[in-house]
């Protein structure tokens, strides 16, 4: 019993203080578009390792909504408990590598374009909508899986991890995929434009456009015919208000 508690306990505050640690490196990354930073490394070096931690995130994510990536998941956590605390450890993992993709890229020093006066503050304001978007999206889809709480709290209480009910609900009703939208927005919204910012902007993109299909073959084998009817109805990326409208008749 108390083995188990100070294993919930130990993996749960990890989990929470990487998680603070990697967005807060990502917001701060991106609101100067990847012009401040930790890595210091001289060119050609700096954009080979550049290159390899921004791939490094999508790839890992991308294996991990695998099955074989979710049996991975399972044997990286304690024995015993590795099952019980995979989303646990799926959290932890994706704040490293938030936290080494936003901390140790190194700038180009390449400044193309810095909003200034009434411009600064609209794009700080469109920067600081979009993550209040996605705070919400995450809320909408289950924060306790979103955040690793559900796996660390399943293990503390002694049961079995209770996931969420598949989200269909807030802005899940306008788009399949608002997370991965609401993210994107976060990327395109900066107030300073770089080299860097577009890198990161283009390939993040494009994984938050491509890789949610991997997710939604999980929720395929999960709810079966009550996703289809979902999918049937709402848009996978692009929101619309369409689904709302025909609610609403």
């Amino acid at each position: 019993m108390l083995t188990r508690t100070l294993t919930a306990v130990f993996h749960g505050a990890r989990c929470h203080a990487l998680f603070g640690l990697g967005v807060g490196a990502m917001i701060l990354a991106l609101y100067f578009g990847m012009s401040r930073s930790l890595g210091t490394l001289g060119a050609p070096w700096s954009y080979l390792a550049n290159a390899v931690l921004l791939l490094q995130f999508p790839l890992a994510h991308s294996l991990f909504l695998m099955p074989a990536g979710h049996r991975l998941l399972a044997r990286l956590g304690p024995a015993n408990h590795g099952k019980t605390l995979a989303t646990t450890t799926y959290a932890t993992i994706a704040s490293v590598q938030l936290l080494l993709l936003f901390g140790l890229w190194t700038p180009s020093g390449v400044i193309w374009w810095q909003a200034e006066g009434a411009m600064l503050w609209l794009m700080t304001g469109l920067f600081g909508l979009s993550w209040l978007l996605l705070l919400k999206a995450s809320f909408d889809a289950g924060p306790e899986l979103q955040s690793g709480f559900l796996g660390w709290w399943a293990l503390l209480l002694g049961r079995k991890p209770k996931f969420p009910e598949m989200p269909v609900t807030g802005l899940f009703r306008l788009t399949r995929q608002p997370i991965y939208v609401t993210f994107a927005m976060t990327l395109w919204t900066v107030p300073v434009w770089t080299p860097d910012q577009l890198a990161v902007s283009t390939v993040l993109t494009a994984y938050c456009v491509l890789g949610p299909r991997l997710k939604e073959r999980r929720f395929e084998r999960m709810f079966g015919d009550r996703f289809e009817r979902y999918r049937e109805g709402v848009p996978y990326w692009i929101p619309s208000l369409t689904p709302l409208l025909r609610r609403s008749r």
